[in-house]
């Protein structure tokens, strides 16, 4: 079976050195599993069994984009499927996206807590249209976030909203829909064509939760991941086997959604 892990993080070496220590320290109860490099990333992959990996970055200021630009691709591979970030305050914003695009690249990440948007703000309307222009993956933070405040600016109904506006978008949303607003997302997405991966979640939830959304939801738009460094990638798996939601929908889960929305099924 093709493992397929569509929510991690990493940094290069010795930007990870500093960050992975920073981000702990501003979200307590997040601890590292791993030290936020590559090569580590790497070895958790072969040790869990993992064939690949997509890596998402946060651009935090409109000038990142051309450094996160230039490291993903040095690092993309057969293994390390990139998705890299830009500010959606860049006025630049929407020809990002295609830079990114003509960049030979899959997928981009977008947070609205680090990066201040609201994700049903009609202002991020032409960023959107340039994603679905693409054919991009947009992979984003949906939910609350663990290092902020509880407010809400990615919740299942703005999901809905945007999910409505742009229907051929390829929108993959965080942690089962929205982290720690699953009611929500029983209400506002369960059943709906909208991705969902599953990092960071199950350690959260009941097994009864998790069942009922992860058997709720159409089969083919549930994805696995792990979060890593923030999830440890070997235990998502296991966490996610111990679910038995049959054979069928944990192969599709673990891989086979993967696959085919990267293009290799």
């Amino acid at each position: 079976m093709t493992i397929i892990d569509f929510h991690t993080h990493a940094f290069p070496d010795d930007l990870a050195e500093r960050a992975v220590p920073a981000l702990e320290a501003s979200a307590p109860g997040a601890t590292a599993h791993l030290d936020g490099k590559i090569s580590s990333l790497v070895r958790s992959m072969d040790e869990a069994g993992i064939a690949r990996t997509v890596v998402a970055s946060i651009a935090t200021r409109p000038k990142q984009f051309a450094s996160i630009l230039k490291w993903s691709q040095a690092v993309a591979s057969d293994r390390i499927v990139p998705f890299p970030s830009f500010h959606p305050a860049d006025p630049e914003a929407p020809d990002r996206v295609r830079q990114i695009r003509d960049a030979g690249l899959l997928g981009i990440k977008l947070h609205p807590y680090y990066q201040e948007f609201d994700l049903d703000d009609e202002r991020m309307w032409p960023i959107y249209e340039a994603i679905q222009e693409t054919g991009l993956i947009w992979l984003c933070h949906t939910g609350y976030d663990i290092a902020f405040p509880r407010f809400r600016r990615c919740d299942p109904a703005r999901i809905a909203t945007v999910a409505d506006a742009f229907p051929g978008i390829m929108l993959v949303t965080s942690h089962i829909g929205a982290w720690q607003e699953w009611e929500a997302v029983r209400e506002h997405m369960l059943g709906r064509p909208i991705y969902m991966e599953i990092s960071y979640s199950l350690p959260f939830m009941s097994r009864e939760e998790a069942r009922g959304l992860l058997l709720g939801h159409g089969q083919d738009y549930v994805l696995f991941g792990s979060d890593s460094p923030w999830g440890d990638q070997k235990q998502a798996i296991a966490d996610l086997r111990a679910l038995e939601l049959g054979a069928e929908r944990e192969a599709a889960i673990l891989g086979g959604n993967g696959l085919r929305l990267l293009g290799e099924a």
